[in-house]
């Protein structure tokens, strides 16, 4: 049983920061091509652009709106030209929000069913078709065809008013990996999700600043007591893109140091 990437080629959303980039530098380091993907080209170019302009480099980057269709088909064959194919997409761009229920106005919920959800179905779609008919022109009739993980959060079945838009958004990625898993299964294509709680993430610092109690309710409802690093995401990303869970599909795998195993709903999932 192996967890190598190494040689896979890799489509990471959200690249430009966060979590997003956190995945995309490991998967370079564990020696995949990645294509970092993102909206905020100066984010790309100041983390990866000088190395993505040497002929040798496992990685390049690519800037566009994914909410748009041809942006994604555009995005797709911007990494077969790099790479030759595509063998791993992580569905790593994400908004965070506060919505107001009571709030005729608030599109809060429009804004997010489309980032958060849409754009990952729509992206995965695209890059599930290429899969396959790499597969087909390969011959490749044995093992894993292609894997696709989302990210999402343990927002998905915690109650949080203030966060209705976001909790909702990521309840229904998860079934979308869910029933993606089921509708690819026999195409070879393996889908399942990292959810996770608490993560330092450039938002979750910005938080903390404003806020130092936050902290402190984060580490009393986390059973670990502490806050996760973003390469602990990127690792179990790692392992569900391996050979290693070859045989795992349409899974939500929970890194967050056990806070969803006690009853702590009023602390909201940063």
């Amino acid at each position: 049983m192996s967890f190598s990437i190494a040689g896979k080629t890799a489509i990471v959303t959200g690249a430009a920061n966060g979590i997003g980039l956190a995945v995309a530098r490991h998967f370079a380091d564990q020696g995949a091509n990645v294509m970092f993907a993102d909206i905020d080209e100066a984010g790309l170019i100041e983390e990866v652009g000088d190395a993505a302009k040497q002929d040798d480099s496992n990685v390049r980057y690519f800037h566009g709106d994914l909410r748009e269709k041809l942006t994604l088909a555009n995005l797709l064959s911007a990494t077969v030209d790099a790479f030759d194919r595509v063998d791993v997409l992580i569905n790593a761009s994400r908004q965070f929000i506060s919505s107001d229920p009571l709030d005729l106005d608030d599109t809060s919920l429009d804004t997010l069913l489309q980032q958060n959800l849409m754009t990952s179905y729509r992206l995965s779609q695209v890059i599930a078709r290429r899969m396959i008919s790499q597969a087909e022109k390969e011959g490749n009739e044995d093992g894993q065809v292609g894997s696709i993980v989302n990210l999402s959060s343990i927002a998905s079945c915690r109650t949080h008013c203030d966060l209705l838009a976001y909790s909702v958004s990521t309840a229904a990625l998860d079934q979308m990996t869910r029933s993606m898993a089921v509708a690819l299964a026999s195409h070879r294509i393996r889908v399942n999700s990292v959810a996770f709680g608490s993560v330092m993430s450039a938002s979750l610092q910005a938080s903390l600043r404003e806020e130092e109690d936050i902290r402190t309710d984060i580490l009393a409802s986390t059973p670990l007591g502490r806050i996760a690093s973003a390469s602990e995401v990127a690792e179990a990303a790692q392992f569900l893109a391996s050979e290693g869970a070859e045989f795992m599909t349409g899974q939500i795998i929970t890194v967050d140091g056990g806070r969803t195993l006690i009853d702590s709903a009023s602390t909201p999932a940063h």
